[in-house]
């Protein structure tokens, strides 16, 4: 669609082929109401399904029309029909899973964050190329409405050169609803505002230097960090925020996103975030020098983060099969994601700014 002047979509393409035989390990919430509904939506070949929890594997086959319960992750790995493999289980456990999946040479889709540990992370992606099979990270963010058109804007010259850039996000997020999260010591970032770094390098690059304070609502139940502040410094002088707080309790939400140039602003809201889980679509506006004063393009959007994001990285994942190129969120480049995000927990640690890099060091 034409808006302002500017060729904008927020459909997400799919490869010529997309018959790939696609075998799930770890039947959670996410697959349930992400992964699964988008992957149906595009017509994929979903063929098998385990869990460690039988009746977990089995109830999502019946509610999903999946043929095959594998038994364990072997006899999944030896089923003939899976091509990909669809990793969905907590991070410290996917390092485990991934030493059998390449071993059985499969392509893979794993779960973000690669791994809580850099080195364990690292390894995942030398076991994937040492197998020749293609990585991705279900960094899904990336294909988020909001985000898809902001990079299309930005491709287009809309915003001129980037000057600054924040995502301020404050809900209230029961993080009782996965106990496992709840009792893990690196939370807020490791597994929420990784989306927001992510989808920052998509949109600007690696950053120069990164700063981070973290700290913890009072009388939280949550082990970890729950409000966090991060910057990103670039050498450009860009300056980017990340501003995320978890335990608003009023009535009063918000998750919104500005990104500014010296040519034109971008400013909208992550529609997930209000009535979580539900939640609704991204709204997007931009305005150019030329729109001032007082008029703003309005992006009609009606595409979800849950679950129409999640075909995202499936499809770019079966494009680099066919291409033999690397997935938009490869193995490699999740390590820069990863690398940021380790950082801000040094940064809030040590009270000081990192350089983008230090943590090869």
């Amino acid at each position: 669609m034409l808006v302002g002047g500017f060729e904008v979509y927020e459909q997400i393409p799919l490869p010529p082929k997309t018959d790939y035989g696609i075998g799930i390990v770890g039947c959670g919430g996410i697959v349930n109401y992400a992964h699964l509904p988008a992957y149906r939506a595009n017509g994929l070949n979903i063929v098998s399904c385990y869990d460690l929890d039988p009746e977990t594997a089995a109830r999502t086959a019946a509610e999903h029309n999946i043929p095959g319960v594998a038994g364990s992750l072997v006899e999944l790995l030896a089923d003939e029909r899976v091509q990909i493999v669809d990793i969905a289980v907590p991070a410290q456990h996917q390092l485990a899973v991934v030493e059998q999946v390449a071993a059985a040479g499969k392509h893979m889709l794993c779960q973000k964050p690669l791994s809580t540990n850099y080195p364990d992370a690292v390894r995942i992606v030398e076991l994937a190329r040492s197998a020749g099979v293609k990585l991705a990270v279900n960094q899904q963010m990336r294909w988020d409405a909001g985000i898809r058109v902001a990079r299309q804007l930005l491709d287009a010259g809309a915003l001129g050169e980037p000057t600054d850039a924040r995502i301020q996000v404050s809900v209230k997020t029961p993080w009782d609803m996965w106990p496992w999260l709840a009792a893990s010591p690196q939370l807020e970032v490791m597994y929420h505002s990784i989306h927001y770094i992510d989808c920052l390098r998509y949109l600007f690059g690696d950053p120069a230097r990164v700063s981070s304070f973290h700290t913890k609502y009072p009388g939280q139940k949550a082990l970890g960090e729950t409000k966090t502040i991060t910057v990103l410094e670039y050498s450009s002088g860009l300056q980017i925020l990340v501003d995320v707080n978890h335990s608003n309790w009023s009535d009063d939400i918000s998750a919104v996103f500005r990104f500014m140039g010296t040519a034109g602003n971008i400013k909208g809201t992550i529609g997930l975030l209000y009535d979580y889980p539900k939640g609704r679509p991204d709204t997007l506006e931009f305005q150019t020098r030329q729109d001032l004063p007082d008029r703003w393009h309005k992006v009609p959007l009606s595409k979800m983060w849950i679950p129409d994001a999640f075909i995202g990285p499936m499809s770019s994942l079966m494009e680099a099969i066919q291409t033999g190129g690397e997935p938009l969120t490869s193995g490699a480049d999740n390590l820069k994601t990863l690398q940021v995000a380790q950082l801000t927990y040094r940064s809030a640690a040590e009270k000081r700014a990192f350089e983008f890099g230090e943590l090869d060091k």
